[in-house]
Order: structure tokens, then sequence, then C-alpha cells
């Protein structure tokens, strides 16, 4: 690869590597997975560099390399065989990540335990709509699929949520997307 194209590459991974750390822990729920993720999304786009700069969206194709890093991290199957029941012993230490050191709420906490609940490709329509707020176009382009599924997966997934939360009544002032749970 050429000095340029590396040094265009570099600039690219620290102005997006943490919102793109930042996306894939809400599709996968584990920091340490997130960074994996990312990194080998970031190794995928660095193979591809020289095409990814003749396009206009970078950030695009880093975005739906990462999902897709997700989704075949979800078909492996030792992730199939591990089960999630109940609750950890040991709660989460927030002050170990600088992007969650600041307070977090309940109701962002029961957001991110239902969004985490969801199926694979319902998380990653609401996370794609809602978090990265893509178009339903955009977001279908980042899955692979119709706008119309899009649409559905959405709908189901924020029904899915919304069932996971029970009675809770978000306020708007309350869900802030910027903020990570």
């Amino acid at each position: 690869m050429r000095k340029v194209d590396e040094d265009r590459f570099r600039g690219f991974v620290q102005d997006h590597a943490a919102a793109m750390r930042r996306s894939a822990y809400l599709l996968c729920g584990d920091w340490h997975l997130a960074e994996d993720l990312v990194q080998t999304a970031l190794i995928k786009v660095h193979g591809a560099w020289p095409r990814v700069t003749r396009t206009d969206h970078p950030v695009g194709y880093a975005r739906t390399t990462l999902l897709r890093c997700w989704l075949d991290e979800r078909r492996r199957p030792w992730r199939r065989s591990e089960r999630r029941v109940g609750q950890v012993p040991d709660g989460v230490n927030a002050v170990a990540d600088p992007a969650v050191a600041h307070q977090r709420t309940d109701l962002r906490d029961e957001l991110f335990v239902a969004l985490s609940s969801i199926p694979p490709r319902q998380r990653a329509a609401l996370v794609l709509r809602f978090f990265e707020a893509l178009s339903v176009a955009e977001t279908a382009r980042a899955l692979g699929c119709s706008e119309g599924t899009v649409k559905s997966q959405t709908a189901r997934g924020l029904a899915a949520m919304k069932a996971a939360l029970g009675d809770v009544k978000p306020q708007p002032a309350d869900l802030n997307c910027g903020e990570l749970p």
C-alpha cells in the first residue's frame, strides 16, 4: 500500500475507531468482543482500502464490515453452545472503560438488557436505525436486505423490546442515544 493510502487509513482509524467500538458493543454486549470485532473489521477494511477510498463512503463500508463480522461471530459453533442463564455474579466495572465512566441510569441499563435479549438481525436493525441514525435505505444496504425487511425487523425488534421492558415508559429526556448504557 502506498504511503498516502496508509496515512489516510491511519487517520480514518483515529477518527472512527471509538464510534465503531461503541456500535460493536451495542451489537454484542461485551467490550472485549467489541474490540475484537472492530479489530477484525479494520483488518478487512485495510486490505480493501485502495478500493474503499475510490468510493465516497468509507464509513459505510467499515460499518457494513463490522456488522458482517459480528453476524459471522454469532454463527460460530462455540457461540451457539454457550447459553446465558441468570445473572453474572460479578457486576460490570463501569470505571474500567472511559466511554462508560459517567453515571448510568437504571433506564439505560434496562434498555440495554432489553436490546441484548432480542434476535441478532432485529438488534442490528435497531442499532443501525436509532443509534447510528441511518435511513431505511442505508440500513438495508448495510444489512444486505430489502427496505421492507428493515422495516419489519425494526418493528419486530421494537415490539420485542417493549415486551422485554414491560410497563417501563421512558421519558424523552432519559433517552440520550449519544451515551452508552
